[in-house]
């Protein structure tokens, strides 16, 4: 399974990715609640490890909640020195799967992710993204909006992913250089805004009401008009 880790202490996170490792499953690492929200919510995860008590401003709960309000049902196993039962309580509730106590034995907690990785699955996997009039085909590899086809380049269709996938939120410069171009760092140079023109162009020109937004300061989205 590919499996996302959501843990701060550098030296539980180490011991659980390195034993999932090694049971066989690729494992992602994100060290706060804000970077492993942006994952969960942008890449493709067979199952969520995370802590209850996170740094980043959203913590382990918080992070479900909006996971499971944006229609997301990826299998969460919670990890928590808080052990009380309200608070058991809380972490499932708010969407999660499965609760385990820190301290942990690795083995109980292999147990518990593989238990959970074979529950049959309610839902199919997203082929398709909407927004408006606007379709993305993740099988074809196709754009259409109202019927017509509208070529795009494999860059240009990634960006177009990533937007839509966020539709209706901010998506900033250093969010599409990461997930885009695979830049870590700014390379300070104009190709996102090139991109996005393009796309805008090919989307956006003939329709009466555009997609692509501009948010002065920010970044870009990608919405129906009201």
């Amino acid at each position: 399974m590919r499996i996302l880790l959501v843990e701060d202490d550098v030296e539980v996170a180490r011991f659980v990715k390195k034993g999932l490792q090694e049971a066989g499953h690729t494992v992602e690492h994100a060290p706060n609640g804000r970077e492993g929200l942006f994952l969960a919510a942008s890449e493709a995860f067979d199952m969520l490890v995370l802590d209850r008590m996170l740094p980043g401003g959203v913590d382990g709960v918080r992070l479900v909640e909006t996971l499971r309000g944006q229609g997301n049902r990826t299998p969460v196993l919670f990890l928590s020195a808080l052990s009380a039962v309200d608070e058991r309580v809380k972490g499932l509730k708010a969407g999660g799967d499965d609760y385990l106590v820190k301290p942990f034995a690795f083995a109980e907690l292999l147990a518990r992710v593989e238990a959970l990785g074979r529950r049959p699955s309610s839902e199919a996997p997203v082929t398709k993204l909407r927004v408006a009039d606007l379709e993305l085909d993740l099988l074809s590899r196709t754009v259409t909006r109202s019927g017509k086809r509208i070529d795009v380049q494999p860059r240009e269709f990634r960006l177009l992913e990533h937007l839509m996938r966020h539709a209706g939120q901010v998506v900033t410069r250093t969010m599409l250089l990461e997930k885009v171009w695979d830049y870590h760092f700014d390379p300070q140079t104009n190709v996102i805004d090139v991109h996005v023109s393009r796309l805008r162009q090919k989307l956006d020109k003939g329709f009466d009401k555009p997609l692509i937004h501009t948010v002065r300061n920010a970044g870009y989205m990608i919405r129906a008009e009201a």
